[in-house]
């Protein structure tokens, strides 16, 4: 704000009653004109202009959101929670030779198939819910997962099991994940990475739940009632959530297309796919391999059991921190820094993990770090692409990560030795594929900090340039002999100006927290 002195007061009389002049003219050249109500059509100088005022639309970052996060904890718990636990399926049917004539390979296939087609229906699933809605999706998938599990209580051969645990599972899960996974980011943006991270929470928490609670009914009812049970408690708990949930598409103008090759010609979008592809080549042999990987080293079933549980858990509590510290030390890098942590945890403990309490420190430390993909996927993707296209964005990263997710548990198996330490090399590729990750992470990074250097150096140069205005007007005002106050007044906007200045090259600082 400038303050006139009392020089000044002359000046501004002069001003005041030419403008009372101008106003005057105005309104007697408009008498007979009517005024138009606010937002209708003006005619001023011949031209139509529509007076509509933007309404920028703002997440409420709380409120009725909770309910979504609470939802979609529920939904996570009752479809990745519950193929978590296949690991706990995997080390039964490796056991006790449940389908007769079935390879280790293919056993590692319906888990893999499970993950790899809730992805690949993505595209379908997002077009689903931009005619019908949230609601309809999840719907969908409500009825595929529930007929999986109840398929695969009645199967008698390996083929049964692919089409049951595998395939409609699998769909069944890609609908309900598709149809949640961007409610979220949808009602928060200061604390959208927390909450999202609390919602994720749910696979971790359920995976521990039904990891031992799977184990402990197979041996109680068995393998086929367990199926059952899981069916009648997974569609009871989502249908639930399915009535509760809301979506605001239609209040932030979100952009429902199942692909925008646009996203393509992004250095940073790729950049984001290699981060999803790699974590999910280390992240399924580790959450699948854990289990067998006890009982190779000498402990019981029950033991592979808590420590499939264990990982679980620590999926569980530490998704919502990493999302805390996501909103204070930057998204981009928490993402990056826990997949490095996840590749560095499997090379250094889980090798040397050959003893119960060992492996139980390794389940509760890696899990905290393991699955930060899924922590972080919705808000590092909202960083990068921003919210209105981030559901094309999704569809493309599910779509990218079909195959490290069909495919990464036949590798780990298939990398397992016939002597010695027989998960060695299982290990150390997934401990690679993490360290790959954080690597393309870092990169985003990069891209990150670039991107807003750039819009700080261009907001310095506005500053410069409007000082160099102001000088031209000071020298104008002299030549005019406009000099009753010193120039005072534009003194005191220079000393703005510059003080802006000096803002924006402080702020910089700041810009490295991505």
């Amino acid at each position: 704000m400038i303050v006139m002195s009392t020089e000044d007061n002359g000046t501004a009389n002069d001003q005041l009653r030419i403008g009372q002049a101008h106003m005057a003219d105005s309104l007697e050249k408009s008498s007979n004109n009517t005024i138009p109500p606010e937002g209708s059509e003006q005619t001023t100088g011949g031209e139509k202009q529509l007076e509509q005022p933007q309404v920028v639309d703002e997440p409420p970052d709380g409120g009725y959101g909770w309910v979504c996060v609470a939802c979609v904890f529920l939904i996570n718990a009752h479809t990745w929670g519950v193929n978590s636990s296949y690991g706990i399926f995997l080390s039964h049917y490796l056991s006790s030779n449940t389908f007769p004539g079935a390879s280790s390979l293919e056993y590692a296939f319906v888990g893999g198939l499970s993950i790899s087609l809730a992805l690949f229906v993505a595209p379908i699933a997002t077009i689903c819910t931009r005619k019908f809605g949230t609601q309809a999706t999840l719907s969908v998938g409500i009825v595929l997962e529930t007929a999986g599990l109840l398929g695969a209580s009645f199967a008698h051969r390996i083929w049964h099991l692919f089409l049951s645990q595998g395939v409609a599972f699998g769909f069944g899960m890609g609908f309900l994940f598709v149809g949640s996974v961007g409610v979220v980011p949808q009602w928060f943006s200061k604390r959208r990475s927390f909450a999202n991270s609390i919602g994720t929470a749910g696979s971790g928490l359920g995976g521990l739940i039904y990891s031992l609670g799977t184990n402990a009914m197979i041996q109680s009812i068995g393998l086929g009632w367990a199926f059952r049970v899981l069916a009648i408690l997974a569609c009871t708990v989502n249908v639930i959530c399915t009535i509760l949930v809301r979506d605001r598409n239609k209040a932030i103008g979100s952009v429902q297309m199942a692909f925008d090759f646009q996203l393509f010609k992004r250095t940073e979008f790729l950049l984001m796919l290699g981060w999803g592809f790699f974590s999910m080549l280390g992240y399924i042999v580790l959450l699948f391999s854990l289990p067998n990987y006890a009982r190779s080293i000498g402990l019981s079933a029950q033991q592979g059991s808590v420590i499939g549980a264990l990982l679980n858990l620590g999926q569980g509590m530490g998704r919502p921190f990493v999302g805390y510290f996501s909103d204070a030390a930057g998204r981009i890098n928490m993402a990056g820094t826990c997949t490095f942590l996840a590749g560095l945890f499997c090379l250094v403990i889980w090798i040397f993990a050959k003893s119960y309490g060992v492996l139980i420190f390794f389940a509760l430390i890696v899990g905290t770090v393991s699955g930060t993909f899924w922590a972080t996927i919705a808000p590092v993707g909202a960083e990068v692409v921003g919210l209105k296209t981030l559901p094309s964005a999704l569809s493309i990263t599910w779509i990218v990560l079909v195959l490290p997710c069909t495919f990464s548990e036949p590798i780990g198996l298939e990398l397992r030795a016939t002597t010695g330490d027989i998960y060695l090399h299982a290990q150390i590729f997934a401990g690679c594929m993490y360290l790959g990750g954080a690597l393309c992470m870092w990169g985003v990074r990069a891209w990150k900090v670039k991107e807003l250097e750039e819009l700080g150096k261009g907001d310095r140069e506005k500053e410069l340039r409007d000082e160099d205005e102001v000088r031209k007007e000071r020298e104008r005002e002299l030549k005019m002999g406009k000099e009753e106050d010193g120039g005072g007044g534009l003194v005191r906007r220079q000393l703005t100006r510059t003080e802006s200045v000096k803002k924006a090259t402080k702020g910089l600082w700041v810009l490295r927290r991505v």
